[in-house]
């Protein structure tokens, strides 16, 4: 798959993309700093966040926004396009919400730099009800949860839905709360229970509102800032999907999304 062949969104073109992929991508990590720039399979790990982006359907280009030039430098390097931005972003959608003041779109895709096996198939799922629907502003993506330890692991956040598929609440804590197990917790409710992906597709004129928005007291408490757009009174639509992702954090993380690179490989030839 080669780096899309679009035209700089940036260029006021008589044709702009309708749908533009960012990923905020910065160096430091507390816990794996460099991990953007980690090799795995013989690529930069954003290389593969960003080749996965341009095959998504319907997305017409793809930025690496970041502030550090090694990142800037490897993007490049591939082909990529890239936008510096502010060293002084907390967030990831800031720094989304910096590039997407320049472009010119309607839709913008926030992609994790540290999502290496993301599938296209999903960013394409995510777009898809903004496409259908004018009065949806923000998409975000979620899978069921089997594994009980998943389901009380604080690192893996949790949402519940209301039954038009807006988002009602996310936590890190089990959510519904007071069963053992996911399964459990599916008995009682009659519903799934969802792990969320942290993958958002907007509508560029609300992203750009909703970056001003100021923090709220559950997005702070959580570490959670689509918690700021619900505090807000904003609707978040939630997408199930099957796939499930892997985070890069850790050398380990890293490890564990080769294998199963690896085994992805293994099966298309076989």
């Amino acid at each position: 798959m080669h780096p899309v062949a679009f035209p700089d969104p940036f260029l006021r073109t008589p044709h702009p993309p309708h749908t533009v992929a960012v990923i905020p991508a910065r160096y430091g990590s507390s816990r794996f700093p460099g991990k953007i720039l980690a090799e795995l399979d013989g690529r930069p790990m954003i290389e593969h966040v960003y080749r996965r982006a341009a095959a998504a359907r319907g997305v017409d280009a793809v930025v690496t926004a970041t502030d550090d030039p090694r990142i800037a430098d490897a993007a490049r390097r591939f082909g990529g396009l890239v936008r510096m931005t502010s060293a002084s972003h907390k967030t990831g959608t800031d720094r989304t919400a910096e590039v997407a003041r320049a472009l010119s779109c309607d839709i913008v895709v926030s992609v994790q730099g540290d999502e290496p096996l993301i599938e296209p198939d999903v960013i394409a799922s995510v777009v898809q009800p903004l496409l259908n629907d004018r009065s949806i502003d923000m998409a975000t993506p979620c899978t069921r949860i089997a594994d009980a330890a998943e389901y009380a692991d604080p690192n893996v956040v949790k949402v519940v839905a209301n039954r038009r598929g807006d988002a009602l609440y996310f936590s890190r804590a089990p959510i519904p709360s007071g069963f053992g197990a996911p399964a459990e917790a599916g008995r009682h409710t009659g519903r799934p229970i969802f792990k969320h992906i942290g993958l958002y597709a907007y509508r560029r004129e609300f992203l750009l509102a909703f970056a001003a928005l100021p923090q709220t007291p559950l997005e702070i408490a959580e570490s959670l800032e689509q918690l700021r757009a619900l505090e807000h009174g904003f609707p978040i639509r939630i997408v199930e999907t099957e796939y499930d992702s892997i985070g890069v954090d850790t050398p380990a993380d890293l490890e564990r999304a080769r294998l199963r690179l690896q085994a992805s490989r293994a099966g298309e030839v076989a």
